[in-house]
């Protein structure tokens, strides 16, 4: 590990294997601070999962302390209502990541902190905001507003996801004020939340997203995936218990694939991801639909499809399963809420489409057009590989570094 000034690095979700999109960014950060200092890890895990792969930080960080995250959804609520904070805040409470940062700081070995997500800012003494760079990655606080305005009418839980908007939006903005500086994964969700906040670009800015190049690479060695049946195949790739993917992925076997299937009667449609709940798992009994759970490498199920979606309707930041698809060379279908992170300029390397009809259509289209589908394809990967490669993309991060207050 390189010699340097000693980073804390708070994460919210343990930064290994990086096989999620949160879990990737946090993964590249560890691994940039660690060429310019030692890092110590403070995380909570989600099963023991997490826990026996871990070891495989240790090549990047001096140390690691992890916690399992085991408070339940009611519990976490009563706290927050009693203590009058977000409930993203409660969930993420524990006495022991509280001692363990406390006697990290209290040894003298720190020198700067790093949170990964804003609810783990909440461990960290206000004398320290100062010297600490908060990655917030997502606007938060919008996302659980995006739910409020998705809830039915005089839904309980239109309440429920409105008071979570206006109590979280509080919090980042009193962090944010603080600490030496606040990132997020986009320029669009950095402008956001400077709007909400009032806080200047000298206060808040975006670093993108980066994507592991090497790794996904459609000229790699890649063992074909083992999928039944004939016909075209979409794609879509995501973590299955998440509310922005389960409300996609339902809307598009339920609207969007009857639709293109009129147009490409054979055409399946496969959702490759880990944890499906059972919304997901009962898509599977629909015609033409494939959910296969967790799976040994995305890339088999990339490099097969032919045409990659994203019909998100919630979404925030940078979404990972575009610039996957798109450093695989495979064209890509989105949703506007889907684009929204990414540079315009770089909007012209895929399609996006709102509607299930057209979404339809424009999958149609590249499905009868195959030469067309192979050039948007070659151009995706050309772009995501002169701008998102991560060493690109975390360069600014040594330099932010710097400019923290030095240790009283």
């Amino acid at each position: 590990m390189a010699a340097g000034p000693a980073t804390l690095f708070l994460a919210h979700r343990v930064p290994f294997p990086p096989d999620r999109g949160d879990k990737m960014r946090s993964f590249h950060m560890v691994k940039a601070l660690a060429a310019l200092g030692p890092v110590h890890l403070v995380a909570f895990s989600d099963d023991a999962r997490d826990e026996e792969l871990a070891v495989g930080l240790d090549a990047y960080v001096a140390s690691r302390f992890l916690v399992r995250r085991a408070m339940s959804a009611p519990v976490a609520g009563m706290r927050a209502l009693a203590a009058g904070k977000p409930y993203s805040l409660a969930s993420f409470q524990h006495p022991h990541v509280a001692a363990r940062v406390d006697r990290l700081l209290a040894s003298g070995a720190i020198e700067r902190i790093f949170v990964f997500s804003g609810q783990m800012a909440q461990y960290v003494p206000v004398s320290w905001l100062a010297r600490t760079i908060v990655d917030f990655v997502d606007v938060d606080s919008a996302k659980f507003g995006d739910y409020a305005a998705a809830s039915a009418g005089l839904s309980p839980m239109r309440a429920v996801y409105g008071r979570e908007e206006r109590e979280l939006a509080r919090f980042e903005a009193q962090i944010a004020r603080y600490a030496a500086k606040s990132l997020f994964v986009s320029a669009a969700e950095a402008a956001l939340f400077r709007d909400r906040s009032g806080l200047a670009e000298d206060k808040v800015m975006a670093i993108d997203n980066g994507i592991d190049l090497d790794f996904y690479d459609p000229g790699a060695a890649i063992l074909p995936a083992d999928i039944d049946g004939d016909g075209p195949l979409v794609v879509f790739t995501g973590q299955m218990d998440y509310r922005p993917n389960i409300d996609a992925v339902d809307r598009f076997a339920r609207q969007v694939l009857p639709r293109l299937r009129i147009k490409a009667p054979d055409a399946r449609f496969a959702v490759v991801g880990r944890k499906p709940s059972q919304r997901v798992c009962d898509l599977g009994t629909l015609d033409g639909v494939i959910v296969t759970g967790a799976v040994d490498d995305i890339r088999c199920w990339l490099a097969a499809a032919d045409v990659v979606v994203a019909p998100l309707q919630i979404a925030r930041g940078v979404q990972n399963k575009v610039l996957e698809a798109m450093a695989m060379a495979r064209p890509v279908v989105v949703s506007p809420a889907a684009a929204r992170g990414i540079d315009a300029t770089d909007r012209e390397h895929f399609v996006v489409a709102d509607s299930a009809g057209a979404q339809a259509d424009a999958i149609a289209a590249l499905i009868a057009d195959p030469q067309r589908a192979g050039r948007l394809g070659r151009a995706a990967r050309a772009r995501v590989t002169a701008r998102y490669g991560w060493d690109a993309t975390l360069a600014p991060l040594a330099a932010l570094l710097d400019t923290l207050a030095a240790p009283s």
